[in-house]
């Protein structure tokens, strides 16, 4: 990277930073935190926690109490779980509402600390151009690229149930996001079922069409997490990081532009693209509220009903915790 390309983003992150109110340091110091590593977990869809990451925010906010903050980029949201669940992180940013079920079904024990509201149209099926299907009926027999246990994969479950059609009548190929991409540019699969801003990027880089989005078929709820031990030690930390989290959800959303060029060097997409991709996010922040997981039964029975859980999951058998106390 250039010089003036570095003092630019630099600039970036110092504007951002200010707009963000990074400044109020003084209540989180207090914190008494006395070398304890707080390893986060994250993808590139992480807006928020990408932009508090960039901005150094947790670190000014938890390193004078002693926090030693790490963190680690994982390529979607189910092995950013599998980490989770055996140790490897201990708060996750946001993940598709189909991730913690099967962390669950894995034997996870998992705190949700905090939901952005639904974002149903940030993940589609997308076929290219000029291609023949025009609706979900037509998906019978294709090969479709899909991310495992992502937001995408219940997506696709439910479009075809609405369809009329079973999950075994595609054949689905279990990709990374950007195997899954890759695949779709070469004509080796049909369709691709993605989220922003990977949805974004295809739509501005390449000729396609959206089949379908989630719009009355799934609502796409992103949590993040926390393993249920380290959120019942650290409810400071977890409030620390949730107040964060809003005041970013917020800013991004009033300042669409200016969040859209802060990210642009670090996803290495141009603006307009993380524009749209932002446009269709809510990064609405709200605590997780027990009564409100009926989605996640839904998703979970339905997974099971098409043999891709190994048992029953009971979605409300988590730890949620509420900003001030654990819950």
């Amino acid at each position: 990277m250039s010089k003036h390309r570095t003092d630019f983003t630099r600039r970036r992150l110092l504007q951002a930073g200010a707009a963000l109110g990074l400044g109020a340091v003084a209540p989180a110091s207090a914190l008494a935190l006395s070398g304890k590593a707080i390893r986060i977990g994250y993808q590139k869809s992480s807006t928020l926690l990408t932009i508090l990451k960039a901005n150094g925010t947790l670190e000014k906010l938890l390193g004078p109490g002693g926090a030693k903050i790490s963190w680690h980029e994982f390529a979607s949201g189910l092995p950013l779980l599998e980490a989770l669940n055996v140790g490897g992180v201990d708060l996750s940013a946001d993940v598709a509402d189909t991730v913690p079920v099967f962390a669950q079904a894995a034997g996870a024990k998992l705190a949700y600390v905090a939901q952005e509201s639904p974002s149903p149209a940030a993940q589609a099926i997308v076929v290219r151009a000029d291609s023949p299907l025009r609706t979900a009926s037509d998906l019978k027999g294709k090969k479709i690229a899909v991310t495992k246990a992502a937001g995408v994969h219940y997506l696709l479950i439910a479009t075809l149930e609405k369809a009329g059609l079973k999950f075994s009548d595609v054949d689905a190929a279990y990709l990374s996001p950007a195997d899954g991409r890759a695949a779709f540019e070469r004509g080796s699969v049909d369709a691709w079922v993605t989220w922003d801003p990977f949805l974004a990027g295809v739509q501005r880089q390449s000729q396609v069409r959206i089949l379908s989005d989630g719009r009355g078929v799934a609502d796409y709820q992103r949590y993040y997490l926390a393993s249920a031990s380290f959120a019942q030690a650290n409810p400071e930390v977890l409030r620390v990081v949730f107040d964060e989290l809003k005041k970013t959800g917020l800013w991004v959303k009033q300042q669409p532009r200016e969040a859209a060029n802060f990210l642009a060097p670090l996803w290495g997409l141009d603006a307009d693209t993380i524009e749209l991709a932002n446009s269709r996010r809510s990064y609405e922040v709200r605590a997780v509220r027990r009564e409100a997981l009926g989605e996640q039964q839904r998703i979970a029975d339905t997974f099971l009903a098409a043999g891709l859980l190994p048992k029953k999951v009971d979605t409300g058998d988590v730890v949620i915790w509420s900003p001030g106390k654990a819950g």
